[in-house]
């Protein structure tokens, strides 16, 4: 029977692998943007203090760099809600599935 379940949730299991795997490419891709961002703000910061900016310009690519970095955290902390739900919901199915299995074996003669 176990081979049989293997070969029916194979479609299913391949698709959730995709998703994975798409997943952490786009984490990569946001941590890696987020490393961009700060380098940028390192050589900003920089050029204010050697004089190449004014404080104008750098109060001005300050804020578009930071506004950027908000967004990115924000979106980080969206994905860390919407996982946390999907983890309530695994252990709740193992309580219901326990319960039933325990009142479908309690109905059987002894």
């Amino acid at each position: 029977m176990l081979l049989v379940d293997d070969i029916l949730l194979f479609p299913v299991h391949s698709i959730m692998w995709v998703f994975r795997e798409i997943s952490e490419i786009a984490q990569k891709e946001l941590d890696g943007e987020a490393t961009s961002i700060t380098e940028q703000l390192r050589v900003l910061y920089m050029q204010l203090e050697t004089g190449r900016i004014t404080e104008a310009e750098f109060d001005a690519k300050e804020k578009l760099l930071l506004d950027r970095l908000d967004d990115i955290e924000s979106r980080r902390g969206d994905e860390d809600e919407t996982e946390e739900p999907d983890e309530d919901n695994s252990e709740e199915s193992g309580v219901v599935g326990r319960v039933v299995g325990e009142t479908q074996g309690s109905g059987r003669p002894e």
